[in-house]
């Protein structure tokens, strides 16, 4: 590849000049907590109109596919129907204990071939999984329920049982993006469509007299924290969340260094809003982001950015309190160094 600073007529020079200009036109501005939930409201419906149409839910059909018994959790594997011929595996934790309602966390798993099995402890000796695990402390759902919380934990399109646990079915290509493509072209965004998957495993896990309906939080690692940021932000549901090295700028993550896929894509959203414009829109919800100085996905700098629109916006809204940043030592992984207080303080 040129080197673009090299030749003019390099396109990517045109892209970062045409990136620099551009203003997203619901930017955070307001100066009073009535400003915040005004910005909010035209934000939320932007983002919404931006992801498309969603999917008409089906019966969910929900089929239970094996138990197994850990010395601090059940693990329960179901697949459940979200739309027609539509199937989502996922696994269900719930602790062992005397307790008739427990607070419950959508885990949500990032990149990988496996999906929610890191996510969910499930390994099966694979030294693949095993090592995925230990370098991006990656069982947080199994963490979770260790600590009290039912945790459940899907497949998103492409990803684990739902991609063949293949990277790719297409040789040289980023799946993800394929999928995008493919699902643009039949008139739906897989954001959109893994968003609404998400809302339906929240219909599920409601079905379930364990669960206290009115304490579900959400987490997630890297697109599990882009997952965990737009399912925050629209399912009422869900209470409080931890997103997971995830908070940046597009600038940095879209344009000078891109780092970014179709699963991830919200169509035309920079003309409105930055990253850290749709999480401080999770507001005032209580929320946790981790960002790691040493993350090389999304580096630090672009990340304090992003924190600093955030705070703002909570700030302005008067509920400081209720935002937890956590900038902590280590690369692309879950920290877990606040989010059982944090958890524990919201839901518990």
């Amino acid at each position: 590849m040129p080197n673009k600073f090299d030749s003019p007529v390099v396109i990517d020079n045109f892209i970062e000049k045409w990136a620099g200009k551009i203003k997203p036109s619901l930017e955070f501005k307001g100066k009073t907590k009535e400003d915040v939930f005004i910005w909010k409201e035209k934000l939320i419906k932007k983002i919404k109109k931006l992801l498309g149409e969603f999917p008409t839910p089906s019966d969910l059909n929900p089929e239970l596919l094996s138990v197994e018994e850990k010395e601090k959790f059940i693990r329960e594997k179901w697949i459940i129907q979200s739309e027609k011929d539509c199937f989502v595996p996922l696994y269900l934790l719930i602790p062992k204990g005397n307790k008739k309602k427990y607070p419950a966390i959508l885990c949500c798993h990032g990149h990988g071939s496996y999906g929610k099995d890191p996510v969910a402890g499930v390994h099966n000796n694979n030294p693949d999984i095993i090592n995925n695990i230990k370098m991006h402390n990656y069982n947080y759902g199994q963490q979770m329920a260790e600590n009290g919380f039912i945790t459940i934990c899907p497949d998103w399109r492409g990803f684990g049982e739902r991609g063949g646990y293949q990277d790719t079915f297409f040789p040289g290509r980023d799946k993800c993006n394929v999928y995008f493509l493919q699902h643009l072209i039949l008139g739906r965004t897989l954001l959109g469509a893994n968003i609404f998957d998400g809302m339906r495993v929240i219909d599920f896990l409601l079905t379930r007299e364990e669960v206290d309906k009115e304490r579900i939080g959400c987490m997630g690692l890297s697109f599990g924290g882009t997952m965990a940021t737009y399912l925050t932000l629209l399912d009422e549901r869900i209470k409080t969340g931890d997103i997971i090295c995830y908070a940046t700028t597009t600038l940095h993550y879209a344009i000078s260094r891109p780092n970014f896929c179709g699963s991830q894509i919200v169509p035309f959203l920079y003309k409105y809003a930055d990253v850290g414009d749709v999480i401080g829109c999770i507001c005032p919800k209580p929320l946790l982001i981790e960002s790691g100085v040493n993350d090389t996905c999304f580096w630090i700098d672009s990340a304090k950015k992003a924190h600093e629109k955030i705070k703002n916006v909570y700030k302005v809204a008067g509920v400081e309190n209720n935002l937890w940043i956590e900038i902590f030592p280590g690369e692309h992984s879950f920290s877990g160094r606040k989010a059982f207080e944090f958890f524990g303080k919201y839901l518990k």
